[in-house]
């Protein structure tokens, strides 16, 4: 396969040189020989503004080298997100770019560093606030057959591998290395796409490490379809796993398994906001440690969280149906937690195997539910169940266990409480409250959500 060398092409490595003009020829001269390799090579950093890749091509970024975001605005402008010209997306822009490259590869075992302090204009003391107009790290749209493997991607100002549209994706061994304080920097966001593997990564994210979503920008793409995620470990400020909130179609046939979560504000999550429906999805053996922080983050330390709620007022919010927990092991200082706020519905959902650990593990204070976004719902004052059920049908406990730890606040409550919960079965349910006096479980036909 022909090399393509981006020294080759006038690419200096020194750091402080704008090599996005030498990337780009060679990248251009690749294409234009029908395909082969772009090699950044080893021992240098290419300092660099936005780039397109294109088909046929495998960019490799060798062990030793790193290509370094530039700090610099003027050298992203011009440069949007690609297939949406005229809509939201055209506001944001790209540090690495592709629109329909098919034969896409990105490999290398090198660094590509998304320079997120350079976009951050103030540190408080839990989070820090960046420009407008910060960089997405990586936006591939329409690529079928795409490959990312054995690469770094590091410190991301926003969103850092974000996939719309695309069909047959192989992402394996990769590391993100986020800072947990930065905002939106999610790790790995399949969009609309189909037949998705993600495989033996670790990602830390200060936003959510993998979530499935269904933009509104590239809807003329389909639904977010036949995606497994296995054999990953995941630290997250957000929630590890998350499909949403982002919802405008369908989201199905999923499987998460064989995963590690810890110090993450939430585990594996369902947030259905739009109009879509989520259906037939599985997260098994995994292990969950989260924990309570900064009401600037979302998710209240829930190692298994359902939600649908609609997003305005006008929304015509879908379903979540057919839903599976099994084998997972959780600790942390929050439960298990599944609502609907009408007129969405949840039905269907299964927890089989599911320990439930609760304890008080950080300064933060528990007793809150978060339900964000939503018009009417946000942040709330109730208290903490093992396992929370509201406005959803015919939900499972099988094998489930549930179990405080001594001496919680008194927020800590019952081991399940359950409103509107039509065709409950608790059965394999056991657990007793959090203190003496309360009832083990509290189950009423109540709607919490309607005012």
């Amino acid at each position: 396969m022909p090399l393509f060398d981006i020294r080759s092409y006038g690419a200096v490595g020194d750091g402080t040189t704008n090599d996005a003009a030498a990337i780009q020829a060679a990248i251009d001269a690749c294409s234009a020989a029908g395909g082969g390799t772009v090699v950044v090579p080893a021992g240098a950093i290419y300092l660099t503004g936005s780039f397109a890749l294109k088909g046929s091509m495998e960019l490799r970024v060798e062990r030793g080298a790193r290509l370094l975001a530039s700090p610099h605005k003027a050298d992203y402008n011009g440069y949007a997100v690609p297939g949406d010209p005229n809509g939201v997306e055209s506001e944001k822009r790209v540090f690495i770019r592709a629109y329909e490259a098919h034969d896409l590869a990105i490999t290398g075992g090198g660094i590509i560093d998304g320079n997120a302090k350079a976009f951050m204009t103030e540190e408080l003391p839990h989070i820090y606030r960046g420009t407008v107009w910060r960089p997405h790290m990586m936006v591939l749209v329409g690529c079928n057959h795409l490959t990312i493997r054995d690469i770094t991607l590091r410190d991301a100002g926003n969103w850092t591998l974000h996939m719309s549209g695309c069909r047959d994706v192989l992402v394996d061994g990769i590391r993100i290395l986020n800072d947990l304080k930065v905002p939106n920097c999610d790790g790995i966001d399949p969009d609309h796409c189909q037949d998705v593997r993600i495989s033996n990564c670790h990602i830390e994210a200060g936003d959510d490490c993998i979530v499935l979503k269904n933009l509104a920008s590239y809807a003329k793409y389909g639904p977010t379809r036949n995606v497994t995620i296995t054999n990953c470990t995941m630290v997250s400020t957000s929630a590890a796993v998350k499909i949403g909130t982002e919802s405008v179609d369908d989201f199905r046939d999923i499987v998460v398994s064989n995963c590690t979560i810890r110090g993450s504000s939430r585990g594996l999550s369902i947030q259905l906001r739009d109009q879509g429906n989520v259906e037939n999805v599985l997260f098994e053996n995994c292990v969950i440690e989260t924990r309570l922080f900064h009401d600037d983050w979302w998710g209240k330390a829930e190692p298994i969280y359902v939600t649908a709620a609609p997003r305005t007022p006008e929304t015509k919010v879908g379903s979540i149906r057919r839903v599976r927990f099994r084998n997972i092991v959780c600790r942390g200082e929050a439960g298990a937690f599944i609502a609907a706020v009408p007129p969405a519905t949840i039905s269907d959902v299964v927890l089989d195997g599911v320990d439930l650990d609760l304890s008080k593990t950080s300064k933060w204070p528990a007793g809150l539910h978060d339900l964000r976004p939503g018009h009417r719902i946000g942040l709330t004052e109730h208290n903490i169940a093992g396992v929370y059920i509201a406005n959803a049908a015919d939900v499972r406990l099988r094998n489930v266990r549930v179990r405080f730890a001594p001496g919680l606040p008194a927020v800590y409550c019952h081991a399940l409480e359950a409103h509107n919960a039509p065709a409950l079965d608790a059965s394999g349910l056991c657990g007793s409250a959090a203190h003496p006096g309360d009832a083990d479980r509290l189950i009423d036909n109540s709607d919490p959500f309607t005012p």
